[in-house]
């Protein structure tokens, strides 16, 4: 197959790619067979910006294989059944939420979408570092799966750095929460389901932007393997709404990243239960 050149790209119409992304960038040339053939190979190799867009470009793709007369071995199995792409067992779950969304959209209008597309690009790339896997993005969330704990920390440290770091329009603050929890959760052909990932919700929503909060299993998981200059600091027992057991949370410290937060949102003290 040659590749193509950028005249020859140029020429090429939108529907001989697979995927586009947000800026108008095309990717995964569909034109021909082999082509198709190519895009087959790489499609796993390729960051795709959320699951609607990964999907999305799946469907392209294998219509222009039916088109061509490709057959996909082992690309349909691979790809029509993601959840395989999960870990199983104990994992780790990251949730991530930007705060102050609704402030944010008032203040920067249509730039909104661009700050976003911005913040999420920032995750993803902290997120694959550290061999994180992106289970759901909604909205202003995102929601990730780890097989170790400790991999799940260097994620929300880079992610909370990296919103630090940014350059933001018009110099706005941006500030995620992140909440961090280790569960055995269920994995069906919908996605994880179970307390584990009720309980990595509540702990997300609890906490402020630019605060990374982590329930006692995750604290019992990387103990022995923080790295230098980086701390958990106990915040207490708390009661979550729909959970029956109250949670022991702590909060994830480094010299870099800020540590004076107000008291947790939406958790009752469990002494003041």
């Amino acid at each position: 197959m040659s590749p193509l050149d950028a005249k020859q790209r140029a020429s090429l119409p939108d529907s001989a790619f697979a995927y586009i992304d947000s800026h108008g960038k095309r990717r995964l040339p569909i034109n021909d067979a082999a082509h198709v053939r190519n895009a087959l190979a790489r499609f796993n190799q390729v960051v795709f910006e959320d699951e609607a867009a990964r999907d999305t470009a799946r469907t392209r793709l294998l219509k222009a294989a039916m088109k061509h007369g490709v057959a996909p071995i082992g690309f349909v199995r691979a790809q029509l059944q993601p959840q395989r792409r999960f870990p199983t067992g104990q994992v780790t779950f990251l949730l991530i939420d930007l705060e102050g969304s609704t402030t944010l959209l008032a203040r920067l209008g249509d730039g909104y979408t661009s700050l976003m597309a911005a913040v999420r690009r920032e995750t993803r790339a902290a997120l694959r570092r550290a061999g994180g896997r992106e289970v759901d993005a909604r909205g202003d969330d995102l929601f990730a799966v780890f097989e170790q704990a400790p991999a799940a920390l260097e994620a929300a440290l880079a992610i909370q750095r990296a919103m630090h770091a940014g350059a933001w329009p018009e110099g706005v603050d941006v500030r995620v929460r992140i909440g961090v929890h280790s569960g055995r959760p269920t994995l069906t052909d919908t996605g994880y389901v179970g307390l584990a990932v009720h309980a990595a919700a509540r702990i997300c929503y609890a906490a402020h932007g630019g605060q990374i909060v982590v329930s006692s299993s995750v604290h019992s998981a990387v103990l022995a393997s923080l790295a230098d200059g980086v701390t958990l600091r106990s915040l207490g027992a708390f009661r979550f709404q729909g959970l029956r057991e109250p949670e022991k949370l702590y909060q994830l410290e480094a010299a870099d990243l800020l540590t004076e937060f107000p008291p947790l949102r939406s958790a009752v003290p469990v002494d003041a239960a």
